[in-house]
């Protein structure tokens, strides 16, 4: 029997949370707050998580915590959400990590950028190949980072693994992933735009039907508005909606990103919803940028 993974690639068509992981003041997950802030997701219509994540602090926690932080999010979604468990590092604990997402029920694995400052295209295909075959049963979602890969390789991959069925495509330039897309096969692949809202409207002009979003954590409403009006083509209202989450986008994104997590572990602290404690390299957000944060936070929870 083929799998065609239909429910998957339609959970990717949508918004795509990235849940932050949420520290208790001994340093380790919180994990009262975790399964508070996961059930906000969901009740707030959220239908797809994915544990494991880059706002999620992926490279800042433990093996044993990336495990934890997908068996929370799988026991608290349970049928409410689709979840794309985040998976990288080496290719055996990449593979490890995509077969204990499918025995936690799991039913997609995102496969993180390789961390790596020689990365051929060959061996792009070839690390994604390794988790891909590992478990043919789970779709399959490359996080793409690098300009300089070709879509052909895409392709390439896809032909040896019909289980990568999507895309996560995070080049900040909308014609290079516009070509890209094209090269691989447009309709071949579910594209999600992963650089969040502020990217959403002009990828999904060439062609993405879901984003990726850290906001989320923060206005679920404000993104589910987001997408609907992409889906509906009414550019305009997504742009309004652009204008409304800019500055908050602008802060996350400064100094080369230096504060992405930050920003939403403190909107999500002004709210009362977590600490604002992240993990090094990153740093809680500087005091005199705190008050801007929180105005918006409270501005979107009226």
């Amino acid at each position: 029997m083929t799998t065609t993974f239909e429910d998957q690639r339609a959970a990717l068509a949508d918004v795509v949370a990235i849940p932050v992981t949420p520290f208790a003041e001994d340093g380790t997950i919180d994990r009262d707050a975790h399964r508070a802030l996961l059930r906000r997701l969901l009740d707030g219509g959220i239908r797809t998580l994915t544990p494991g994540g880059n706002t999620g602090e992926f490279y800042a926690l433990t093996p044993e915590e990336r495990r934890l932080v997908s068996e929370l999010t799988v026991q608290e979604a349970r049928e409410r959400a689709a979840i794309l468990v985040g998976v990288g590092h080496d290719v055996p604990t990449a593979v490890a990590s995509a077969r204990h997402a499918r025995e936690l029920g799991a039913g997609m694995v995102m496969v993180h950028q390789p961390v790596h400052p020689y990365v051929s295209a060959g061996g792009w295909v070839d690390y994604h190949r390794a988790v891909a075959e590992a478990v043919p049963e789970l779709g399959v979602v490359p996080y793409i980072r690098n300009a300089q890969l070709p879509g052909a390789r895409l392709a390439e991959l896809a032909d040896h693994c019909p289980n990568v069925i999507g895309v996560k495509y995070a080049v900040p330039d909308a014609a290079r992933f516009a070509a890209f897309a094209r090269d691989a096969g447009l309709e071949r692949f579910a594209w999600v735009a992963g650089l969040a809202e502020p990217y959403a409207p002009s990828y999904f002009s060439a062609g993405a039907t879901g984003f990726t979003s850290g906001l989320v954590n923060v206005a679920p409403a404000v993104s589910l508005n987001m997408i609907e009006a992409l889906r509906a083509g009414d550019y305009p209202a997504a742009m309004k909606i652009w204008e409304q989450i800019r500055r908050f986008e602008e802060l996350r994104a400064a100094d080369g990103s230096a504060n992405n997590v930050a920003v939403v572990k403190e909107a999500l602290a002004s709210l009362g919803l977590c600490r604002r404690d992240v993990r090094p390299p990153s740093k809680p957000l500087p005091t005199e940028e705190r008050a801007e944060v929180a105005a918006i936070a409270a501005g979107w929870s009226t």
